[in-house]
C-alpha cells in the first residue's frame, strides 16, 4: 500500500483484526450514545461531540486549553553533560517542528491535536517519512475516521478511512502502529481508547443547551409564560377553537403585551413558571461549572460565578497549569518524542514561561531575589524575566562576602567553639634589662681646633728639646 508516495507494507497481518472489546457500547464508537439511562428508548437525541460543543462552557473549556497550549513555544532540546535540557537545532528534527505539514503552522497543529484529544478522547497523528526514513511531516487525523485494531498476537494496527486532506485517498487503509502517533485521554475502559471529558459532562452540557433553548423561546414569546383561558361554564369545541385562534393571533408573539378584554367570565391563568421562579441563572451556572470540573478548568478563567473576581491571577494560573495543562503537556511531549523517534540526548519541550506571566512588580522582585541569592546571574535574570540581552560583567552569579560555605563552618565548629578555654599560667617577672650607655656627643668645631693647637704645640716643644 502506498501512502504519501511511499510503500507501507500491510502484509503478514497476524490473523483477524478486531476493534478493542469491552469499551463504550461493547466496541469502538467515539460518541456518548445516551445523555442518560433510557434515553434511547425515549427517542432522546444522543450527546455527540458537535452537539456538546454548541454549549458555551464546553466550547470555552476546549478552546481555552487548546489555544493556551498552542501559544507555548515547542522547542527541540538536548541534555548536556550536567543533565540540563537546553534548546538546540538538528537538521533531522527541527524542520518538522517548525512546519509540521504543508497546510498548518506549528501553532494550529498543536491546537488541532489538543482539540481532538479533548473532544473525542483520542488524537491520531499520521507520519510522513522522507527517503531516509526520517519523519518529515505530521498530519492530525479525524478521530471519527480512525479505528484501532488488535491482532490475536497483540500487535496493533489502525484502520484509516479516506481523507483527501491528509493524503489517505485509497478508501479504508490499515497501517501499523509505528506509522501513527496515538495520544489518548485517560483510558477508563481500554488502553487504546481514551475517554473524552464529555462522557462525564455531556448531560450537563445538554441541560445547559435545553435551558438556553427554552429561554430563547420564552423571550421570543415576549417574556410571558404560557397559560390557559378558562370559562365558568361549558363551551363548545368550535367556540373554544375560535377563542384559541383569536388569542394566539392577537396576544402572542409580536403582539405579546397587548391588552386583552375578556368577557363572559373568561379568565387567563399562567401555566409555566417564570425565569426567576425556575432559578434559571443558577441552573445555567451550575451546569457550566460541572463542565469546568470535568475539564479541570478553574471556573474563574471562564468568568463564571462569584469566583470571577480574581485578585491573584498568578496563583490561579499556577493552579490551572498543575491540575489541567501539565498532564496534557507531558503526554504530548512524550508521544511526540516517541513518534519522531528522537535519539538521545534529544527531546521536545514546551516553554511554560509563555503561560505563567508575571506583573512587572513581581518580575522585578523575583529577579532581584534570584540574583541576590546567587541562583542566577544578572544576564540570566534579564533574559528570563524581561527578555533583555546580556550586559558586560553580568555572566557570573554574585554572593555577598560574609556568606560562608557549610564546609567552612563545619571546620570552624570541629573543636567545639562554645567550650571555655583554660586560664593562662601566671606570668613570671622578667629581669630588667641594663640601660644602654649613652652615645658620646659629637665634638664641636671649636673644641677640635683647640685640641689641634695643643697637640701641635707639644709636638714643637718635643722637637726643640731634641735639638
Amino acid at each position: 500500500m502506498r501512502l504519501f508516495g511511499l510503500e507501507i507494507s500491510r502484509a503478514r497481518q497476524p490473523g483477524t483484526l478486531s476493534p478493542p472489546a469491552g469499551t463504550l457500547g461493547g466496541g469502538w464508537f467515539p460518541v456518548v450514545r445516551e445523555s442518560y439511562t433510557g434515553a434511547w428508548q425515549q427517542n432522546a437525541a444522543p450527546i455527540t461531540t458537535p452537539n456538546a460543543l454548541a454549549y458555551f462552557a464546553v466550547y470555552g473549556c476546549v478552546t481555552l486549553i487548546a489555544t493556551d497550549i498552542g501559544k507555548l513555544a515547542l522547542r527541540l532540546v538536548a541534555q548536556n553533560d550536567d543533565g540540563i535540557w537546553e534548546e538546540t537545532t538538528n537538521p533531522a528534527y527541527s524542520p518538522v517542528l517548525r512546519k509540521p505539514n504543508r497546510y498548518q503552522t506549528i501553532v494550529k497543529f498543536v491546537e488541532q491535536w489538543i482539540t481532538s484529544k479533548l473532544t473525542w478522547g483520542n488524537a491520531y497523528v499520521l507520519k510522513q517519512r522522507d527517503a531516509r526514513g526520517v519523519v518529515a511531516a505530521l498530519y492530525v487525523l479525524d478521530p471519527a475516521r480512525v479505528t484501532p485494531l488488535i491482532a490475536p498476537d497483540g500487535s496493533i494496527y489502525y484502520q484509516l478511512k479516506r481523507d483527501d486532506l491528509t493524503g489517505v485517498g485509497e478508501g479504508d487503509v490499515i497501517v501499523p502502529a509505528r506509522e501513527i502517533i496515538h495520544d489518548p485521554m485517560v483510558c477508563l475502559f481500554h488502553p487504546l481508547v481514551g475517554v473524552t471529558p464529555l462522557y462525564a459532562c455531556g448531560q450537563a452540557a445538554q441541560q445547559g443547551i435545553t435551558i438556553q433553548t427554552k429561554s430563547e423561546q420564552f423571550f421570543r414569546g415576549g417574556s410571558h409564560p404560557g397559560g390557559v383561558l378558562t370559562a365558568p361554564g361549558e363551551i363548545g369545541e368550535d367556540q373554544a377553537q375560535r377563542i384559541k385562534v383569536y388569542w394566539e393571533e392577537n396576544f402572542t408573539g409580536a403582539n405579546s403585551g397587548r391588552v386583552a378584554v375578556l368577557g363572559k367570565g373568561l379568565k387567563y391563568e399562567a401555566m409555566t413558571v417564570n425565569a426567576a421562579d425556575a432559578q434559571l441563572i443558577e441552573q445555567l451556572n451550575w451546569s457550566a461549572q460541572q463542565v469546568c470540573t470535568c475539564y479541570h478548568v478553574p471556573p474563574a478563567l471562564l468568568d463564571l460565578g462569584a469566583t470571577a473576581n480574581v485578585t491573584d491571577l498568578e496563583a490561579l494560573l499556577i493552579k490551572y497549569h498543575s491540575q489541567c495543562l501539565q498532564s496534557l503537556l507531558i503526554a504530548f511531549e512524550t508521544a511526540l518524542d516517541e513518534g519522531l523517534e528522537l535519539n538521545a540526548p534529544y527531546g521536545t519541550e514546551f516553554d511554560i514561561d509563555d503561560l505563567l506571566w508575571m506583573v512587572t512588580a513581581t518580575k522585578t522582585k523575583a529577579a532581584a531575589e534570584a540574583i541576590g541569592a546567587g541562583a542566577m546571574s544578572p544576564n540570566e535574570a534579564r533574559f528570563k524575566y524581561f527578555g533583555l540581552g546580556p550586559v558586560i560583567g553580568g555572566d557570573s552569579p554574585y554572593m555577598q562576602q560574609q556568606n560562608f560555605s557549610l564546609k567552612a563552618l563545619a571546620q570552624r565548629d570541629a573543636d567545639d567553639p562554645f567550650s571555655k578555654p583554660a586560664p593562662p599560667p601566671p606570668a613570671t617577672p622578667a629581669e630588667p634589662e641594663p640601660e644602654p650607655e649613652p652615645a658620646p656627643e659629637p665634638p664641636d668645631d671649636e673644641d677640635e681646633e683647640k685640641a689641634f693647637r695643643v697637640a701641635l704645640q707639644k709636638s714643637l716643644e718635643g722637637l726643640s728639646y731634641a735639638a
